[in-house]
């Protein structure tokens, strides 16, 4: 296999020449560090050094041996250190003695994991330009993100060195850098992929754990290999009546489906983006479904105090916890300027602060609830604009706790309402701009509508494939 072939190829169809006989999975991995080795330099998408060989897999299993990167937060496995973006967790990282429950079902999937992907410091930023690694750039233009908090991951997909990484979500960081990089986001139903064992929700309950990939049927196997319900899960979602690899050919009709192009931050959307966001309704009303302009409706002030607060109990939480684990006290030399605004924001939330959080989404998840009483799918752009350029949300700024939050939602306004609600979301890379950065629209549906979305996102990667672009850093180049 040479690395032309290898990077144009999705996971299943790198599984089945591995599984035909056709390709050795050691030459597969040969062919994946090359490929690496090629755009690496350009990108910076790496968290460590790429392992000497892949983490042991499940030789049986569906993507039998297919590369993979694991993202340095969160899921982790036994022995490798891990870094979180942060230097909290010490020069060496911070080193499990088990592999989460996630790990554990990618090793079964059989993806063979060959690299640490970055992250920004404890994953909260919409951007990857940590100071421990520093910037990943994007592969369409490396002037601009590579979005975030997914970024390692997403570069490195997009550009062909991986077909499928993963990646998780917390207020759009799987969905922001699929958009951004051209990608496939898919953040599951709240509670269908485990947390677990060191947690039993991630980030109260917002964050979810999955991967991004270059085609939908990619993200439906994979979802067939790791969902379902663990022992001492919070959440336990009832399985689907049928594999989402089937759902693909569903083919439904009939759809009612709302269209929101109107930031509900007050923020301006890029006008490019909204005639794809119109594009797509078009395509879809062609494709037999009923469309409408409607958006849900809810208090933006109080969606961002709940998150305020949220998001600074997350941080404090997590800083606590891993500078327990290093040894080293959280601080100006081991921490980002607005992740110890966090830190020390969340250190002083009191319970009945808390409280009036959990009021408030309680509050705007029953009101997009009945929403979805109206209609099965919600159409929006997945972020304001195509790529930032870089730098633009510096994670070392000297801002509040607020103020660095507002900064981030002001400009990804559409992803984390759905973190709040726990609804399944995709991002789709369904147009360009005349910059020729990707913009991916993303739909949304009711809770366990998974199977749903990725019938409905078949249906427009037929219609408006985006299978033939390739940005200007790329492995085959």
């Amino acid at each position: 296999m040479h690395v032309t072939e290898y990077a144009d190829l999705d996971g299943w169809a790198i599984a089945e020449l591995i599984q035909s006989g056709e390709v050795h999975a050691k030459e597969v991995h040969a062919v994946a560090l090359d490929a690496i080795d090629r755009v690496q330099p350009q990108l910076n998408a790496l968290a460590a050094e790429p392992f000497e060989g892949p983490l042991a897999f499940d030789p049986i299993g569906f993507f039998a041996g297919t590369p993979f990167g694991l993202k340095d937060l969160i899921c982790h496995a036994e022995g490798v250190p891990t870094r979180m973006g942060s230097r909290v967790t010490g020069p060496s990282g911070v080193v499990f003695d088990s592999d989460t429950e996630l790990m554990r079902r990618f090793r079964k999937a059989g993806l063979a994991t060959t690299v640490l992907t970055t992250s920004p410091e404890m994953g909260y930023n919409a951007n990857t330009e940590p100071v421990i690694t520093g910037s990943t750039r994007n592969p369409w233009n490396p002037q601009h993100s590579a979005g975030g908090s997914s970024g390692g991951s997403s570069a490195l997909v997009a550009a062909g060195a991986l077909p499928i990484a993963h990646a998780n979500d917390g207020g759009g960081s799987i969905r922001i850098p699929a958009a951004y990089n051209g990608l496939v986001g898919l953040k599951p139903t709240r509670g269908l992929v485990p947390s677990g064992p060191d947690m039993q929700e991630l980030l109260y309950g917002f964050a979810t754990e999955f991967a991004v990939t270059r085609s939908v049927r990619d993200a439906a196997a994979l979802l067939d290999e790791v969902a379902g319900w663990a022992p001492g899960e919070k959440y336990r979602v009832q399985a689907p009546t049928r594999s989402y690899r089937e759902e693909l050919g569903a083919s439904r009709t009939g759809l009612r489906i709302a269209v929101v192009t109107d930031s509900w931050a007050g923020t301006t959307v890029d006008p490019e983006v909204v005639g794809a966001v119109t594009e797509a309704a078009e395509c879809l009303e062609s494709l037999g479904h009923q469309i409408e302009l409607a958006s849900p409706q809810f208090s933006w002030d109080d969606f961002m105090l709940a998150h305020y607060r949220y998001w600074g109990g997350f941080v404090s939480e997590s800083v606590h916890g891993t500078a327990a684990l290093s040894g080293l006290e959280p601080g100006v030399d081991t921490l980002e300027a607005t992740v110890l605004a966090g830190y020390l924001y969340g250190r002083e939330l009191t319970v009945i602060e808390m409280g009036e959080a959990a009021g408030i989404v309680n509050g705007i998840a029953r009101q997009i609830g009945e929403f979805f009483q109206r209609y099965d799918v919600i159409l929006t752009p997945t972020t304001n604009t195509p790529a930032l350029p870089l730098g633009y949300l510096n994670q070392d700024a000297a801002l509040d706790h607020e103020e660095w939050t507002r900064r981030i939602f002001d400009v990804v306004s559409f992803t984390p309402l759905f973190n709040l609600t726990g609804s399944p979301a995709i991002s789709l890379p369904l147009a360009q701009a005349s910059s020729g950065l990707p913009i991916g629209l993303q739909l949304v549906g009711d809770h366990c509508s998974d199977g749903l979305l990725l019938d409905l996102a078949t249906q427009l990667e037929s219609a408006k494939p985006w299978r033939g672009r390739r940005p200007a850093i790329h492995a085959s180049n």
